[in-house]
């Protein structure tokens, strides 16, 4: 669906794209990832209800799974004339505004992409960006099972700790609460109008994705 979206948007078929998720139990590598950052093998992982995908955007190992806000914005940084790292900090800052919506002061660490809460990372950040489209994205810990993170050095970062919001609250925080907070950061930071659509319309023919002229 995200390269269906990221080709469209592309080819001016369609408006930018914000696409919000959980995946199943799911470790990913960036491009620049190493293997020796998965700390158990992928048969183990496997035994875990774990899968392990190499992926194409930026950054090492993450995790993904339940409990965790995970967003593919598809935008054109043209429409902004700004570029990747622009994007990057722009990404940081909606999601930082959306924690202090949630009454957590998160903030930034140099040289380290994403958004931390002292030393622990609660939201990780890696994109791609192929001919000013933007694709992947961030991860927004809300209360997913953190245990899984002991299975690999996260980030590439061994000195660094996860959290979660549910973890720096000490309650639980409805997840769909928090899906609300980020798309209205997200549209205020960017600029953008949010308008919900199903995610059946983002991938037919026509409907969200609308109609290019070819021959």
């Amino acid at each position: 669906m995200q390269r269906q979206v990221a080709a469209a948007v592309g080819e001016g078929c369609a408006p930018h794209v914000l696409i919000l998720l959980q995946h199943p139990p799911t470790y990913t590598l960036g491009v620049r990832g190493k293997s020796e950052h998965l700390l158990a093998s992928e048969e183990a992982l496997a035994r875990l209800g774990a899968r392990v995908y190499r992926v194409d955007r930026g950054g090492d190992v993450t995790f993904h799974g339940p409990g965790q806000i995970v967003g593919y914005p598809i935008f054109r940084l043209d429409a902004w004339g700004e570029g990747p790292l622009w994007y990057v900090r722009r990404l940081e800052a909606a999601l930082i505004d959306t924690l202090a919506a949630l009454g957590i002061a998160a903030g930034r660490v140099q040289g380290r992409p994403g958004v931390w809460v002292g030393d622990a990372k609660v939201a990780a950040i890696g994109v791609r960006v192929s001919r000013g489209v933007t694709s992947h994205g961030f991860a927004l810990n809300v209360s997913p099972d953190l245990s899984y993170f002991a299975h690999i050095v996260p980030c590439g970062l061994a000195d660094a700790a996860v959290t979660s919001v549910e973890r720096l609250l000490g309650r639980p925080v409805p997840l769909r609460e928090v899906e609300d907070l980020v798309i209205d950061s997200l549209g205020r930071v960017f600029g953008l109008e949010m308008v919900e659509a199903k995610a059946k319309a983002v991938t037919a023919a026509g409907g969200l994705l609308g109609e290019c002229d070819r021959p």
